[in-house]
């Protein structure tokens, strides 16, 4: 392999490159500079191609070093330089805050945060771009005087003919290289200047940002966005509470508009479940500036496409889900969460980050308002809206003429039930339907029923790889497990006694859209959840059918809870509301209101009345009937005072450390050594973190592993984070930790 070391860079600060690499590791790794240094000179942000074992990788250079504990001699050189320009100092500093706070690997976070195709070296769009032309001495020169420098002759004669010079670009594209124009420079035969690439600027932004006008607000969001527009030139963070259909998306729009006069983007974060065509398309009508959307059906060039638009500041409006948190923005001057509570802004994998927390981090750097909105807020954000950290605005009624949902228990105790349904639930729905409305049927369970049983001897069908009942399907009919999803044909008879009486036991969404098909067959039934939305197109069908305003019912899991507008949707059944109040997860009593007030958000959104039933095998269930009688905020509060008590969050804060593999003892001995280690740390230390277990998690086995888990909690952030980084350190440094998958989650919002 040729030496392509630059020698003279042996004696300069910078002579060595820390390089962040994608992998589980967190150390960055040196190497020298190649002979032929960046355009700008060598500097953080910088993507470069390296040698990495036998693999060619992209890395991002993370420090300029003035030396390495490792030999110089025995250090590679930068494969290739891919960037002519650093990536946006906006995007490093959110990626390298986020790689400490949440204990991950910088270079795993940078491939994360970016779009594949960066990961994949393509080439960064530049900022500036470098245009060459004739000196005085150039033009005053013959070509032919050059001699036999063919290509410096026919570079020489390219320019002649352009008065303005050529851009680099340009100029490559006709074969000629860098070299060459490095040669003719030195000789004084040409220069180079830098210059912008053409973008929006903030005065051509100002022109004509709304392409229909806002709608008339009433008191309480003309007091709300007065608020908010007083915060637009600081950091203000901002809760937004408003009941649903209350408005607040017109609030943000509007919000969104003074941003977009005063020359700034905006960038909307929502959950993937609420980023429907319905939500797009408002925005779309409203402004005529470019917009982004960035979620999971965006192709890869469109990503790199919305990257490169909200860096150079061409797209005003970036919508999209978490991971947009790590737009590039060159103008950003709001940010704002929808939905701010829901819990898929946080990933559960790889590298565990929460989108809002990084948003209130960003805004607090980049000096903008960030407002978070919803109608059931988390108690994290609602501690601090009530202890002042966040203004606290409100929206107490409906827009239009919408009056809210009224919420009555149906008491299922002693009463049988036709795929999941009471008999007055049924009646309801009939009555309903006669009237020309529309009725959505909600159980947040897919597939035809729960389990299969056998009635003879109380055999369940269970998972072999994982502690998990499979889920009976009728569309392909088999058995599911929806954890590992292995799958296994529907027994002719029950495999432990033979018996034929082989039944499902509860209800699915497959079981009540089937029972809802016989029992109404002059109305469509409308399934909508993951299985039956996977063919293209099929969620917009069924939305177009929602849209013609006729009689129809409406069966499916949250997905059709959040986001959508269904304006003729006058009752709403919540087939089973008892499976989230008695989780053994503390968040689950939480999670699961949530989900109750955004169901029921979807009745009567238009003039008609609507009403919601919740069905329960505990109508005296005292957080139930809070939540009925006295509203969210109520229960809210009660259980802020709960989590106080117990000193859980938002009143500590906690990591968890979870290991797996395919022995259980392997698990449980390992996680023993380093908790044990972790104490005597922490007592040493005077951190004042309880260490808490190992113990099983809650599905100990799935995918035929073993899981265990170590929780770390403490009154402060501080203390938390230096026994979390110490335990990373450890665990990475440890050799029996090789033989199993551990992971460290900062601020888990569930315990599985």
């Amino acid at each position: 392999m040729p030496d392509t070391t630059d020698k003279t860079a042996t004696h300069l600060p910078g002579r060595v490159l820390g390089i962040a690499i994608p992998g589980p590791l967190r150390d960055l790794f040196d190497y020298l500079p190649s002979r032929q240094p960046p355009r700008h000179g060598w500097q953080v942000g910088l993507r470069v191609r390296v040698e990495f074992g036998r693999r060619q990788l992209v890395g991002v250079i993370a420090e300029l070093r003035s030396d390495s504990s490792f030999p110089i001699d025995k250090l590679k050189p930068v494969s290739e330089v891919i960037d002519d320009e650093p990536l946006p100092a906006d995007w490093l500093w959110i990626c390298q805050f986020t790689a400490r706070y949440y204990q991950h690997s910088l270079g795993d976070t940078f491939a994360q945060a970016m779009p594949s195709l960066l990961r994949q070296g393509r080439a960064l769009e530049a900022r500036t771009r470098e245009r060459w032309t004739l000196t005085d001495k150039g033009r005053a020169t013959e070509p032919a005087s050059l001699g036999r420098a063919t290509r410096q002759i026919a570079l020489l004669e390219l320019l002649a003919q352009h008065r303005h010079g050529l851009v680099h670009s340009a100029i490559t594209a006709q074969g000629f290289t860098r070299q060459q124009l490095e040669t003719l420079r030195g000789r004084g035969y040409i220069e180079s200047r830098e210059e912008p690439v053409t973008g929006a600027t903030p005065e051509q932004a100002n022109k004509g940002v709304l392409a229909e006008p806002g709608l008339a607000l009433n008191d309480e969001q003309g007091r709300a966005l007065s608020r908010l527009h007083e915060g637009l030139s600081r950091f203000s963070p901002t809760l937004l509470e408003g009941v649903t259909g209350s408005g607040k998306t017109e609030v943000y729009l509007q919000l969104i508009e003074a941003v977009l006069d005063r020359g700034g983007q905006a960038l909307v974060l929502v959950p993937e479940i609420g980023l429907t065509p319905q939500t797009l398309e408002r925005f779309r009508r409203r402004f005529r500036v470019p917009q982004v959307m960035l979620h999971s059906g965006v192709s890869d060039g469109e990503r790199l496409d919305g990257f490169e638009a909200a860096r150079s500041g061409r797209a005003r409006i970036v919508i999209g889900t978490r991971s947009a948190i790590f737009t590039p923005m060159a103008r950003l001057g709001v940010i704002i969460v929808d939905e701010e509570h829901d819990g898929s802004f946080k990933q559960q994998d790889g590298l565990r980050y929460h989108a809002r927390d990084l948003a209130l981090v960003r805004g607090k750097q980049e000096g903008i308002p960030v407002v978070l909105g919803s109608a059931t807020p988390s108690l994290e954000s609602l501690r601090h809206a009530r202890e002042g950290r966040f203004t606290h605005l409100h929206l107490h009624q409906r827009a239009g003429r919408s009056q809210p949902a009224r919420l009555h228990p149906v008491d299922l105790r002693g009463r049988m039930t036709l795929g999941g349904l009471s008999t007055q639930s049924l009646e309801a729905i009939e009555k309903r339907l006669a009237q020309g409305d529309q009725v959505l049927v909600f159980i947040n369970r897919r597939g035809f029923a729960p389990t299969l049983t056998c009635h003879a001897c109380g055999w369940i069908a269970e998972c072999d790889n994982c502690d998990a009942r499979m889920t009976l399907h009728r569309h392909p009919p088999q058995l599911t497990c929806h954890h590992c999803e292995r799958t296994r044909p529907l027994p002719d008879a029950c495999p432990a006694c033979g018996s034929g009486d082989v039944r499902p036991q509860g209800a699915g969404t497959e079981r009540t859209e089937e029972l809802l098909g016989e029992k109404f067959p002059d109305v469509p039934v409308l399934r909508i959840d993951r299985d039956s939305t996977q063919r293209k197109d099929a969620m917009s069908e069924a939305l177009a059918v929602i849209r013609r305003g006729e009689p129809c019912l409406l069966v499916g899991t949250q997905m059709l809870a959040k986001g959508h507008h269904f304006p003729h949707v006058t009752l709403v059944v919540v087939v089973n509301a008892d499976s989230g109040l008695y989780a053994a997860d503390f968040r689950a009593l939480e999670q699961s209101a949530q989900l109750l007030v955004q169901v029921a958000g979807r009745a009567g959104r238009a003039e008609r009345p609507g009403e919601v039933l919740i069905q329960t095998r505990h109508p005296e269930d005292p957080n139930l009937l809070t939540l009925i009688q006295a509203g969210y905020p109520q229960l809210a509060g009660e259980l802020l005072e709960e989590r106080r008590i117990a000193q859980l969050p938002p009143f500590s804060h906690l990591a968890l450390l979870r290991a797996e593999a395919t022995d259980q003892q392997q698990v449980e001995q390992w996680l023993l050594k380093v908790g044990g280690a972790l104490r005597q740390h922490v007592e040493a230390a005077n951190l004042k973190v309880d260490c808490l277990g190992p113990v099983p998690a809650p599905m100990e086995r799935r995918q035929n592993r073993y899981h265990a888990q170590l929780l770390l909690r403490c009154a402060k952030r501080g203390p938390l984070h230096e026994a979390a980084a110490w335990l990373v350190t450890l665990c990475e440094q440890d050799r029996d930790a090789r033989r199993l998958r551990w992971s460290l989650d900062v601020d888990p919002i569930g315990m599985a």
